[in-house]
């Protein structure tokens, strides 16, 4: 009896694995939008996160008036300067105004690209797995481009290393 309960049920997970996959290539996957994505930069030039493929990617959702994004924002520049020769890629995606980014940005010696998003691309980080709609948001994708893992609220550098070195 026992068997019987057991095949079932893996035939059961079997069948659902199959069929809510049917519908996976028509629909991007979380990955795919990421990449697709393109925005101004500071110089407001249009910039694809598709640039960025291969490398492992930290994308941080974030504004200048969200205080866990204040926080964490000096814990990116650090890692930056530290993995970037190891293959590690920041990129900021400022939800709020071009010129209060840009200060912002110099204020914090951003080293990495900053990209300016509008509050369209809040849902694009819902898409994405933020499902809360909060800031900072925070998706790391693999060289493979592939989600590793997504955060939400603000990255401890332990937190944040721990991720990135076993990716690297």
């Amino acid at each position: 009896m026992i068997y019987a309960v057991v095949a079932l049920a893996a035939f059961g997970t079997g069948l659902w694995l199959y069929t809510s996959r049917q519908g996976e290539s028509a629909v991007a996957s979380k990955s795919d939008i990421i990449f697709a994505l393109g925005l101004p930069d500071l110089d407001n030039k249009l910039q694809s996160l598709g640039q960025w493929r291969g490398k492992v990617l930290v994308v941080n959702f974030w504004a200048t008036w969200c205080a866990p994004c204040r926080e964490e924002i000096p814990i990116f520049v650090k890692m930056q300067e530290k993995y970037r020769a190891s293959g590690l890629q920041f990129v900021g995606i400022s939800i709020d105004q071009a010129d209060k980014t840009s200060e912002f940005a110099r204020n914090f010696n951003i080293n990495y690209p900053t990209l300016i998003g509008t509050f369209d691309t809040v849902e694009v980080s819902r898409q994405v797995g933020n499902k809360r709609r909060v800031l900072p948001y925070t998706v790391i994708l693999d060289r493979k481009g592939e989600i590793a893992a997504t955060e939400f609220g603000g990255l401890t550098q332990e937190k944040l290393e721990f991720i990135v070195k076993s990716l690297l």
